[in-house]
């Protein structure tokens, strides 16, 4: 019987994701810590629900930032004695966080601009310039962000990274949103529209934050890779050489990785070493495919298990 092929190890790619994490959430709490400051001021000046709901929202995405820094660092470190499969479910524990934070503040925003429709005698918007030159600098610092966010995470396939860029895209609209209901109060006096603007901001993160949230709480109760990568890895065992079939394939999530479970059956006569061999051929060939997988193979004698 041919010998398997045993691909070459390639350097561990989780360093530079850890790396490329690191990046992206210093980068996502520099951006929430300067568009906080600058529509704080602009809040000031205009009274604005549309800019009270994108502070909001900076201030949110402060806090999510700094609690995703801390997720990436966290779950960068090696797995140790407590924690054997390491420390990846911090990034889904992060991001289910982040979704409870940004439905509170949907809620609150959103109780604010009802108000502001049914009483007429609310502040009207002022210094509606002040407010438009905020939106203009967030709408650009938003877009740089989510930019390179978006390369990070389809390079590390991070899920707090992934996530931190979903709920970046969704300040784009109200950013927007913010400046078209200034300029409405300003040249034609419909104040309306601002708490309009903001009512449907605050949809939008209710939206966003339970579409993260069910990601995160589908990673935390272990839910299974993917059915393209699952199948891909049953692919690869159905045909590897010296394997005569498989059984039990279980995967689940945890962050950024994948954990893989398989037993594959040989035959029992195979010296001890060929079927090594076979099996850590296996292994190497699925890390190749899927970086991210941790995989675990179990060695069966044909014939003594359920066929796969």
């Amino acid at each position: 019987m041919p010998r398997a092929p045993i691909p070459e190890a390639r350097p561990d790619p989780l360093r530079g994701d850890a790396r490329l994490n690191l990046s992206a959430t210093l980068a996502s709490v520099t951006v929430a810590l300067i568009l906080s400051l600058a529509k704080l001021w602009a809040f000031a000046m205009t009274a604005s629900l549309s800019v009270a709901a994108a502070l909001a929202d900076s201030g949110l995405d402060l806090m999510m930032s700094l609690a995703g820094l801390a997720a990436v660092m966290y779950a960068a470190r090696p797995a140790d004695d407590d924690h054997t499969f390491g420390h990846s479910s911090v990034e889904d524990l992060a991001a289910l966080g982040q979704s409870l934070f940004i439905l509170v503040a949907a809620g609150v925003i959103g109780v604010a601009a009802v108000r502001r429709l049914w009483l007429p005698d609310t502040a009207p918007v002022a210094a509606a310039e002040a407010g438009i030159a905020v939106m203009v600098l967030s709408i650009v610092l938003t877009l740089a962000l989510v930019l390179w966010q978006g390369r990070v995470a389809r390079a590390t396939g991070s899920r707090v990274v992934a996530a931190d860029r979903l709920h970046y895209l969704g300040d784009l609209a109200p950013n927007v949103g913010a400046i078209v209901a200034l300029v409405a109060a300003q040249q034609f006096g419909l104040h309306q529209i601002d708490a309009v603007i903001a009512l449907a901001a605050a949809a939008m993160l209710a939206v966003g934050a339970l579409r993260i949230g069910t990601g995160a709480w589908n990673a935390l109760m272990d839910r299974a890779a993917d059915p393209d990568t699952v199948d891909g890895i049953a692919t690869l065992a159905r045909d590897w050489p010296g394997v005569d079939g498989f059984h039990d394939l279980q995967t689940r999530q945890a962050g950024s990785r994948i954990f893989v479970n398989l037993h594959v059956e040989l035959d029992g006569d195979l010296p001890l070493r060929e079927a090594h061999d076979i099996g850590a051929g296996l292994r190497a060939a699925i890390r190749t495919k899927y970086p991210r997988c941790e995989v675990i193979i179990h060695k069966d004698v044909a014939g003594r298990g359920s066929a796969g």
